[in-house]
């Protein structure tokens, strides 16, 4: 299979564990069979190996989640960067581009397109396996999974199936699209699940060609090269909007399984395996409360009923489970800088914010090294509490280790390699620190 998974998102519906580098799908909280925690995006990753381990894997993102998704799959994994975001339409058109030009995936071959972050079992992906030889059929231009509803929710658009009606549709693996309709009230959902309806989950497959073809009709471009040169000037538009509701040759096949959508705290905290993540004490009294806390500091909760509490580097969350879903009006009146990013070499997390100053502990995972770099308006301090590495300043190399200080002032070309997990105490002095203030060059060898 040709998987393109779609990574969005702002990180505001999850705050403080999310923020703008790091959405919900890179918070790991489902534990494994080893005891860890897995992120939403390795859960699925891990999922897709399973059932396909010659699946090819694409993930579309912004160039803010490029680091981290490195970070937590590995370089082996296929992005297609977008420059900006301009929506799902030409998100995937990008991708499609992606696979063909850089990729040299054939125009016939087909492409399965979903999101990064749902929540399910290895059947939903057996499902898409399913979904990717029936686009390969060609009987229809775009074959979609419509998911079984389970209530009349109003977060969803709905698929009708055409023709087949209630069990008819439930027996058929396929059936035509008769219409979609947009996100309802209630009442209305009601009435469409009596119809058959299922609910739309941005679950789609077609070939390359179908696609591509689409993208020139709306879209000046000959190659994946032009067509990302081009992307800041594009029309923001859905995929659904431009192609899905004006496509007449459609198939939708009904999945049953559990599929759930983890976008809010509420909705989050259900799907983890324990009620507490991290350094928490629940009292006996305590009832339906969960905790993640990624703080080095415990959290002690007593006589809470139904209430999340969440502490980061980013902030603390204490909240009644309902109102948590109406979080991010308020966490979008909060400008803070980020606190904390895992990168393609490891991660940092800031300690200290002053006029004049940052204190952030940098984390080096074994066998990497950040770029090789310099500031222009600050100078730097690495104080090297553990691990192992070698340091690069202005071309000399000089081995370091725990207890190593290593200054570097303005204008200094510098880097760090880890043998072993390295950590140090990055300490950034200067009349103006900004994250712009950074010029890359090349490592002589």
């Amino acid at each position: 299979m040709n998987i393109v998974l779609l990574s969005g998102g702002s990180g505001k519906r999850l705050w403080p564990l999310s923020n703008d580098i790091r959405s919900k799908q890179f918070i790991k909280i489902f534990k494994t069979e080893n005891g860890e925690y897995e992120s939403m995006v390795q859960r699925v990753y891990r999922q897709i190996k399973t059932v396909d381990a010659d699946a090819t894997v694409t993930i579309a993102t912004s160039k803010t989640q490029v680091s981290t998704i490195h970070n937590q799959l590995g370089e082996d994994v296929g992005i297609s960067v977008e420059p900006c975001r301009r929506d799902t339409f030409p998100a995937i058109v990008l991708a499609t581009a992606y696979l063909h030009d850089v990729q040299g995936v054939g125009l016939e071959e087909t492409v399965v397109v979903c999101p990064v972050d749902p929540y399910v079992n290895d059947d939903f992906f057996e499902a898409l396996k399913a979904l990717d030889e029936q686009a390969a059929k060609g009987e229809a231009n775009l074959c979609l999974m419509g998911m079984e509803p389970t209530y009349p929710s109003e977060k969803y658009g709905y698929i009708i199936p055409k023709a087949q009606r209630g069990t008819e549709a439930q027996a058929a693996a396929f059936s035509l699209v008769d219409t979609f309709k947009e996100k309802p009230d209630e009442e209305t959902a009601k009435s469409y699940i009596a119809q058959g309806a299922l609910w739309n989950g941005g679950v789609f497959a077609y070939k390359l060609k179908y696609v591509l073809d689409k993208a020139h009709e709306r879209i000046d471009f000959t190659d994946y090269a032009d067509l990302f040169d081009k992307y800041r000037n594009l029309t923001k538009i859905s995929f659904d909007y431009a192609v899905v509701e004006k496509e007449p040759k459609i198939q939708v096949m009904r999945f049953a399984g559990e599929w759930k959508d983890l976008g809010t705290w509420n909705t989050l905290t259900e799907a983890m395996d324990e009620p507490t993540i991290g350094d928490c004490v629940l009292n006996d009294v305590c009832d339906n409360v969960s905790v993640v806390n990624e703080l080095n500091v415990p959290i002690v909760c007593m006589g809470l009923k139904d209430v999340i509490v969440s502490a980061s580097p980013e902030g603390i969350l204490v909240s009644d489970r309902k109102q948590s879903s109406y979080i991010k009006p308020i966490v979008d009146k909060i400008e803070q800088q980020i606190m904390f990013a895992e990168k393609s070499w490891g991660s940092f997390c800031v300690i200290d914010v002053d006029d004049k100053s940052l204190t952030i502990k940098v984390t080096l995972n074994p066998g990497h090294r950040m770029n090789y770099h310099s500031h222009q308006r600050r100078d730097e301090i690495w104080n090297v509490i553990s691990g192992e590495g070698t340091v690069i300043v202005d071309g000399m190399e000089q081995p370091v280790k725990a207890g190593d200080v290593i200054t570097m002032q303005a204008g200094c070309r510098h880097t760090v390699f880890a043998e072993t997990e390295l950590k140090m105490i990055e300490v950034q002095l200067g009349e103006e620190i900004s994250v712009h203030d950074k010029q890359k060059f090349e490592l002589e060898a």
